[in-house]
């Protein structure tokens, strides 16, 4: 299981790469235009990039008057290959969307499926990073070190969350080969250490791993799409939202997308581009706009339940042909109660939720939709490879039982009732809030199906739609293809349409086998057999074995929308309960025939081991927050003093991302500042409206906040403003450890007298904001308290120095 190779094959490896480099020239095919003009264009040798530099064929003497120049050919893909347009939407179900039996409109995919066609057996890995690391690496996600999201990464060779160098993603194959490469949204594969403006840069979506020309989007798992304070163009933070009211990320991205193709059109109108599009949309928080969401709330989707809901998706899918007519519908979990035995305050509650996730959703496809057509308006549409795929898992559980006004509520242990839910009813998907919904709806979007997203044994945890569309090249428009694939097979997809190898070398290093295999068979044939006949899938210990149409599975021990710090088993390996399942007659998993094939099961998990031994699975484990607050990389380890002596701005990752973590320890924060007449502003700060702190001046008075979950602030104060000149103030922490979320004492001074001293019964346990960061002398993104400022209130004064001293967690 170790990634080191035999000194045989590297030996054998690099002889080869120089024999073949040496050949490359050769193999690479000149396009139009004389050998030597400016105007000349070639092809490469695909299968080691880069290629050696062009010889030069000119003649060259004393004189340039002599001379015979030679310019080195234009590299280009090769003659018809198409434009690349891959979507990836975030969290969306299988049967969230109409194109799939939903009831939701999702026109854009709509369109992909009847100009094209429509998979109805396309799978994820249950979890966005992983997802998204084989989606554009082509290889099995914990191959390419992302066994879960990178938050929870480990130092394991399948987890620790970067992606290794031989493993290149389609982006840096496609612009070695000639190719526009550009990306917009979510990147949730860089290393958290690595994630800041201070880089390193190699895994980020421009660095020569991923191999994008142009990126703008978020890093990490997700951000609020009204003030995205993790927004970056490149490798530069943003704020575009800043004094533009209504601005909404979901809107913006697909004006970057449109203008970029414009762009290409007006200016290298010849040139082939791969547009990787992956909206925040829809995984929490949802943030629809005001139209959207009375435009959804004026169709009454949702009044019947969650229930009925499931029913009439069933009977869509059917009429659809999506799901066969054999097809069994699933039974309801007891875990999760049903819909007529909920409140009126429930039902109301719950019935916005799904409103706001469906306006976000529908929202989401209508800008898809935009880009879509912006390339068709430039007519390149005919010539683009369309691949639509709803979602990088099933829908989301993470809502928990009641759903959530504030998602850093769950991640802090906090489980908001139906009563503090409602408080936010009115707001729910505005910027005043970082809303999910219930579970119930989760288990509704993944019909006719078990399970959600975190659950890799069964299809809803796993089977996403997808549609593709090519018009110059699929003829069975709104045609159905049922074969099984997963999302390793698009890159050899990609590769096939536009004509290229797999490479054997980039950037002078050997790469490993694609594990995917290409989709471009079914195209011609809805009946061609499966090529994509074995595939494993793991998370969090959930796990399953699929081959030849039989499916091994072993569910999780404990409910996905229960977080716990408790280990559920530490025997991961021995302690689930295997399901088997014959998919070619029981298309729903509905029928566990473990005991009945006990022979069949037993095959099927020795298959597993082969397959989880090969791809880098083990070691098996359950834990899920226990290693969100592991201990990670970091380019400042142990570091407990940190100083700064100027404004800071958008570093993002406490601790792992170098800036200083206050939770679960003592500390001590000093500010030596110089205040003019009525100073105010930031001195330093952490997260937002929706979890964090801040420490600042308010006319003129020091305050200390802590703002736990939106459900409370803790404020330290001063009752006078401070007299314009030099002073120093400080706020100390003694903290009631050990444990996680203590409570403690909270001191604060003005020139070594206490001004404000009291207790803070508990603290925040887990994280503060994800999408916001730290800051000094301004605030990014959104205050901790909006009745006090509003960002970026910046320090009128000037910070000689400000100090962090950590102090001890109490253990």
């Amino acid at each position: 299981m170790s990634r080191s190779k035999p000194k045989h094959y590297l030996l054998a490896t690099a002889l080869g790469a120089a024999f073949a480099l040496s050949a490359a020239a050769a193999l690479a095919q000149e396009a139009p235009g004389t050998a030597g003009s400016p105007h000349a264009t070639t092809t490469v040798d695909g299968r080691y990039l880069p290629n050696p530099p062009q010889a030069f064929k000119g003649d060259i003497q004393t004189n340039a008057a002599q001379s015979t120049p030679s310019w080195p050919a234009l590299i280009v893909p090769p003659k018809g290959a198409p434009n690349i347009l891959l979507i990836m939407t975030d969290d969306v179900g299988f049967s969230a969307p109409s194109t799939f039996g939903g009831v939701i409109p999702t026109p854009a995919l709509d369109r992909i499926a009847n100009e094209g066609l429509r998979y109805t057996r396309m799978h994820t890995t249950a979890l966005c990073s992983p997802t998204r690391a084989a989606l554009l690496t082509g290889r099995n996600h914990h191959s390419v070190a992302t066994g879960v999201v990178v938050d929870q990464a480990t130092g394991y060779p399948g987890y620790d969350s970067v992606i290794p160098r031989d493993a290149v993603a389609i982006g840096e194959i496609l612009r070695q080969n000639g190719y526009d490469t550009s990306w917009y949204g979510k990147d949730h594969n860089v290393p958290q250490w690595e994630g800041t403006q201070a880089g390193p840069f190699h895994n980020w979506p421009t660095g020569p791993v991923k191999g994008f020309d142009n990126y703008y989007g978020f890093i990490g798992d997700d951000t609020s799409q009204w003030q995205p304070n993790n927004l970056f163009r490149n490798t530069t933070p943003i704020e575009p939202y800043v004094g533009n009211p209504g601005w909404n990320l979901i809107t913006a991205m697909a004006d970057e997308a449109i203008g970029h193709v414009n762009m290409l059109h007006d200016v290298q109108p010849d040139r082939p581009f791969m547009i990787y599009y992956a909206p925040g949309g829809t995984h929490a928080p949802h943030h629809p706009t005001k139209e959207w969401v009375d435009k959804i709330s004026a169709m009454h989707l949702f009044d019947e339940g969650w229930n009925k809901l499931r029913d009439t998706i069933f009977a869509n899918q059917k009429k659809l042909g999506v799901i066969p007519e054999s097809a069994e519908l699933t039974a309801w979990p007891d875990t999760i109660p049903q819909w007529d035995s909920q409140s009126a305050d429930a039902k109301k509650l719950f019935i916005r939720q799904a409103e706001i996730y469906a306006a976000y959703l529908a929202y989401t496809d209508h800008e898809i939709g935009r880009v879509i057509q912006a390339i068709d308006d430039v007519g390149k549409l005919d010539n683009t490879l369309v691949i639509y795929i709803s979602g990088d898992n099933g829908a989301s559980p993470e809502g928990t039982l009641n759903g959530l006004f504030n998602e850093y509520a769950v991640a802090n242990a906090v489980n908001p009732t139906v009563e503090q839910n409602m408080k936010f009813y009115d707001a729910w998907g505005t910027d005043q809030t970082y809303p999910h919904y219930a579970v119930g709806w989760a288990w509704a979007w993944d019909t006719p199906y078990q399970w959600t997203k975190e659950v890799a044994s069964h299809f809803g945890g796993t089977r996403n739609g997808m549609a593709i569309s090519w018009p110059a090249r699929i003829k069975d428009a709104g045609g159905i293809r049922n074969q099984f694939h997963h999302v390793i097979d698009v890159v050899p997809t990609i590769l096939e349409a536009a004509g290229l190898p797999e490479p054997v070398s980039v950037n002078g290093v050997a790469q490993r086998p694609i594990e995917g295999v290409s989709m471009a068979y079914t195209w011609d044939d809805a009946n061609a057999p499966d090529r994509r006949t074995t595939q494993y899938f793991e998370m969090f210990g959930s796990r399953a074995i699929y081959h030849d149409g039989w499916m091994a599975s072993a569910p999780p021990t404990g409910a996905p929308w229960i977080l716990t710090l408790e280990q559920l088993s530490p025997d991961v390996m021995n302690s689930f309960k295997w399901e088997l399942y014959d998919t070619n007659n029981d298309w729903t998993q509905n029928h566990d025939l473990a005991a009945a094939e006990p022979d069949k099961l037993r095959d099927m998990q020795q298959l597993f081991m082969m397959e989880a031994a090969k791809y880098h699975v083990f070691p098996l484990d359950d834990t899920r927050l226990q290693r969100f607050i592991s201990e990670k990389p970091s380019y400042a380890p142990g570091r407990t003093e940190f100083t700064y002596t100027g404004r800071v701005m958008n570093v993002p990752f406490p601790d792992t991302g170098s800036a200083p973590s206050l939770l679960n320890k003592s500390y001590t924060v000093t500010a030596e500042i110089d205040v003019p007449e009525g100073g105010e502003g930031v001195l330093m700060t952490d997260g937002g409206r929706f979890a964090g702190y801040g420490f600042y001046l308010l006319k003129g008075r020091p305050v200390f906040t802590w703002n736990l979950v939106d459900l409370e602030r803790v404020k330290w104060q001063g009752k006078e403003p401070l007299a314009a000149g030099k002073h120093m103030l400080e706020f100390d922490w003694k903290y009631d450890g050990p444990g996680l979320g203590k409570g403690g004492t909270g001191t604060l001074k003005v020139d070594g007298v206490v001004i404000d001293s009291h207790p803070m019964p508990k603290s925040l346990p887990i994280t503060t904001a994800w999408d916001e960061t730290f800051n000094v002398g301004i605030d990014t993104g959104t205050s901790v308290d909006d009745e006090d400022y509003q960002v970026p209130f910046p320090f009128t004064g000037k910070i000689d120095k400000l100090t962090v001293n950590l102090g001890s967690s109490g253990k």
